[in-house]
């Protein structure tokens, strides 16, 4: 029998490592110009390690934390990964699946070429979404 508890305790102590790097990146960017063609490359690279932190975050939470807390409450769900969000919004760990799925799509942008106007929206879309990301320490403490 698998034991979900144990797996999301496992889960737990990487996303609060993970919430720790990010919280660290998010209070680099928040001085930053979010414009590229304003920035150096110092400030490139904060930028790009800010986002990759964020991506890792919405990747485990929602791959591995999420899922692993459905299965626990229901061992015989399954679907896809709105399923599985839309299944944690019921048993109340998300707030909003559409949400999280829209934080999932700008971790899938982070992969992919973007115009300076592009990463302007996106640098401050990331910024803004912080919050909701570094606010799961709290969610993590009741799953």
């Amino acid at each position: 029998m698998t034991d979900f508890d144990q797996i999301l305790s496992g889960y737990r102590q990487r996303l609060e490592k993970a919430l720790t790097h990010l919280r660290y990146s998010a209070k680099k960017v928040t001085s930053l110009a979010a414009n590229p063609a304003m920035l150096g490359e110092d400030e490139l690279e904060t930028w790009e390690s800010f986002a990759a932190r964020h991506a890792r975050v919405v990747d485990l939470f929602l791959t591995k934390y999420l899922r692993t807390f459905v299965l626990r409450n229901d061992p015989g769900f399954s679907g896809s990964l709105r399923d599985f969000a839309n299944q944690a919004e019921k048993l109340g760990l998300l707030d909003s699946a559409d949400d999280w799925m829209a934080l999932r799509e700008l971790r899938n942008v982070v992969a992919h070429e973007y115009s300076d106007h592009d990463a302007e929206a996106f640098f401050t879309t990331l910024r803004e979404s912080a919050a909701r990301l570094l606010a799961l320490s709290d969610k993590l403490g009741k799953g």
